[in-house]
């Protein structure tokens, strides 16, 4: 798990969750990579559907987007 950076806090607060107390997201890296369907729970990210472990560290994450995309 990691923490997702506290700048991003605020917005994912305001965003609905995709069920109770998680949401689903991408996740693009200041590299150019994207991650879909990351789940996020209570500010960290707990998994990547599709990729084993979580291969990037949150100083990586250039942009959350909720997408809701199970």
């Amino acid at each position: 798990m990691i923490n997702v950076p506290r700048r991003f806090a605020d917005e994912l607060r305001m965003k609905p969750e995709t069920g109770m107390g998680y949401q689903i997201v991408s996740v693009i890296l200041a590299d150019g990579r994207r991650f879909d369907r990351v789940i996020l729970v209570e500010g960290r990210i707990t998994e990547i559907k599709g990729v084993l472990g979580i291969p990037f560290s949150s100083g990586d994450i250039l942009e959350i987007i909720v997408t809701h995309e199970k």
